[in-house]
């Protein structure tokens, strides 16, 4: 075997040097940030049974009227913890009884592995914050649809929301908060 000559190890180092280039560009996604994602979902609606009584029958007193549709139970709004968060957060009552984590006017930052995450950490503002929300329990409920808009995430049948009052947009790459609000009952 030969000497390795400068050029050689020059050759080397710039191929080492793109490789880490190329692995923390793929890693961070810096584009991303730049990259918007709209979502515009409509709210979901379930198909209510007709609770109207058969015809020429009295309706009952005790019967309570079915709700006409969707009834929101909670809300709160975003404030922003890494990067900028405007927006609302809503559970909602379908009339099929069930619930739905919505989110309208969703304004964010995008990023890598954002998340949708209910917590039983406060909401906190400014850097204190930005980390809390993996220090209790948390529901990871779902991968972030888009960064803007208007998206519903269905909530686990058995799964109890009010036992986790904070929603997160969560960067899980990161673990760092983008935004979060506090859910109050309505």
């Amino acid at each position: 075997m030969g000497r390795v000559t400068r050029k050689q190890r020059w050759g080397a180092v710039v191929v080492a040097g793109l490789a880490v280039a190329v692995a923390g560009l793929l890693w961070f996604k810096p584009w991303a940030l730049w990259v918007d994602e709209t979502v515009n979902e409509a709210l979901p609606s379930a198909n209510a049974t007709s609770q109207a009584p058969a015809t020429g029958a009295p309706p009952s007193a005790s019967a309570a009227p079915a709700p006409f549709g969707p009834v929101t139970v909670a809300q709160g709004s975003f404030i922003s913890h890494e990067h900028a968060t405007t927006g609302v957060v809503k559970v909602v009552r379908l009339t099929d009884g069930t619930h739905t984590l919505r989110l309208e006017g969703l304004d964010t930052s995008n990023g890598p592995d954002l998340r949708v995450w209910l917590s039983d950490a406060p909401v906190k503002e400014g850097k204190e914050g930005w980390d809390v929300f993996d220090d209790g329990k948390y529901l990871n409920l779902a991968k972030l649809k888009g960064n803007k808009g208007d998206q519903n995430y269905p909530l686990p049948a058995e799964f109890d929301w009010s036992k986790y009052p904070s929603v997160s947009i969560w960067c899980d790459r990161f673990d760092v908060s983008f935004g979060a609000a506090t859910l109050t009952r309505t």
